[in-house]
C-alpha cells in the first residue's frame, strides 16, 4: 500500500484548519430522540470523508439493519452503552469501542440502555449524508407518514438498502 495521489501541489502549506469547538450546538435535531453535529462533511473535506457526532437520548432508537454500496461507515462510542450490529450478533458497545463496516456490510445501531449515549459515525467517502439525516428529521417533525415504497425509495436515494 501506498500514499494517494498529491492533491496539494503548493510550495508551502496554508492555514486552512477548520475548528469546532466543544460548546457548538448540534446542527440538526431529529425529533426528540437524536441531535446530530455535523463535524466535517463530504463538503468540507473534499469529498474524503463525512464525520458527524450523533448524540441519542435515553429512548429506543436507529435505523433496521441495512447496507451501503458506495460507502464503509465506522462508529466509536464516546459515552454510554450503544446497540451496535454487526451483521451477525448485537453488540452492547461501550465508551473507546469501534466497529467499521465496509461496503456492503449489514449493520444497525440503536440506543436500547434506558440512558443517553453518544458516537462519532465516520462515512467514507465523504457522501452528502446531511441531506438523509434532514429528511428524515422534516418527516419526524411533520408526523408525515410513508408508505414502505416511499421509504425504500427514500433509502436509495441516499444508498441505503433494507437487509431484512
Amino acid at each position: 500500500m501506498s500514499y494517494p495521489p498529491p492533491r496539494y501541489f503548493a510550495d508551502h502549506g496554508a492555514a486552512s484548519a477548520a475548528y469546532r469547538p466543544v460548546g457548538t450546538q448540534p446542527d440538526l435535531t431529529i425529533g426528540v430522540k437524536s441531535r446530530v453535529g455535523y463535524l466535517a462533511t463530504g463538503a468540507t473535506t473534499g469529498e474524503q470523508f463525512g464525520l458527524y457526532r450523533w448524540d441519542m437520548a435515553a429512548i429506543p432508537n436507529g435505523p433496521g439493519a441495512h447496507f451501503h454500496r458506495t460507502i464503509s461507515e465506522s462508529f466509536f462510542i464516546l459515552e454510554g452503552t450503544v446497540s451496535l450490529y454487526d451483521g451477525e450478533r448485537w453488540l452492547a458497545a461501550t465508551p473507546g469501542d469501534f466497529l467499521y463496516v465496509p461496503p456492503g456490510g449489514v449493520h444497525a445501531f440503536s440506543n436500547d440502555s434506558g440512558a443517553p449515549a453518544s458516537m462519532l459515525v465516520l462515512f467514507a467517502p465523504g457522501a452528502p449524508r446531511e441531506a438523509y439525516f434532514e429528511e428524515l428529521a422534516e418527516i419526524v417533525s411533520s408526523g408525515r407518514q410513508l408508505t414502505r415504497q416511499e421509504w425504500t425509495e427514500l433509502y436509495a436515494r441516499h444508498d441505503q438498502f433494507d437487509a431484512m
